[in-house]
């Protein structure tokens, strides 16, 4: 595959993305069973509590952010594709719980110091180049309150160099196929991924690549960004594990 293409991400290429088509797979992906314990996991990380003003970043259709307000905590929610916004709002309506949803860009986010914490989930952050990655953390920073909490959970990149080149993922939903290819460039740290979706007849190619980042560069990065500690966790805030599939992060301001 030529990846040439796909660097740097564009805001165009990340709505086409995670469009119609992501959500039609989304529940075989991401399982209702699943996503309680990943709440489960996010609150204890983020030491969170009844009334905790809590933004998530890239919250998607609302999978964690409707779920964390069940819970009692006031949620934002921040997300650049408007179909996944719609569907987070209908899903909230269904649940009868409050939450603000924002369509927006999480280079720019448009708080200054109002939540207890924040939190990209699921692999949301590394999107952009270098700068705009940092952009991301300083951003974060601006949002939260002194004494707040960053959470970032992203694929491992120390698991991901074991896997051979390039990998394979199919889901499928019924009659409907789900295509990722997937490919980890060592050099760049990105992992370059084009998906392929078989769906009522056609056929639709998106690309994307994210940027994945070891913990000394994180520790780097936030504390430029203005955090005092930062700490590594493995999967849903387990003990980190050099092959273990996630990094969990979690920053102090």
């Amino acid at each position: 595959m030529d990846y040439e293409s796909v660097l740097p991400v564009s805001s165009s290429q990340i709505e086409a993305y995670f469009s119609e088509d992501y959500l039609h797979f989304s529940d075989v992906v991401n399982p209702p069973a699943k996503s309680d314990r990943e709440v489960g996991a996010i609150w204890r990380l983020l030491s969170l509590s009844q009334g905790s003003s809590v933004l998530e970043l890239g919250c998607g259709y609302g999978r964690i952010t409707n779920r964390l307000a069940e819970k009692g905590a006031r949620v934002t929610g921040l997300d650049i594709s408007p179909v996944l916004i719609r569907k987070a709002e209908a899903d909230a309506a269904e649940r009868n719980v409050e939450v603000e949803y924002v369509l927006g860009d999480i280079r720019s986010i448009p708080w200054r110091e109002r939540f207890d914490a924040a939190f990209l989930w699921y692999t949301t952050f590394g999107y952009f180049d270098e700068a705009d990655n940092e952009r991301v953390l300083h951003q974060a920073a601006s949002s939260l309150r002194k004494g707040g909490r960053l959470l970032i959970d992203q694929l491992n990149r120390f698991a991901l160099l074991r896997d051979k080149r390039p990998t394979y993922e199919v889901v499928q939903r019924n009659d409907d196929l789900r295509i990722d290819t997937i490919e980890y460039d060592a050099l760049t740290d990105r992992r370059n991924s084009e998906r392929i979706v078989v769906r009522n007849g056609s056929v639709r190619r998106t690309r994307l690549s994210v940027r994945h980042y070891g913990f000394s560069e994180y520790v780097r990065m936030l504390r430029n960004a203005g955090f005092e500690t930062v700490e590594a966790y493995g999967q849903e805030g387990r003990e980190f594990a050099p092959c273990g599939p996630r990094l969990v992060v979690v920053a102090c301001k």
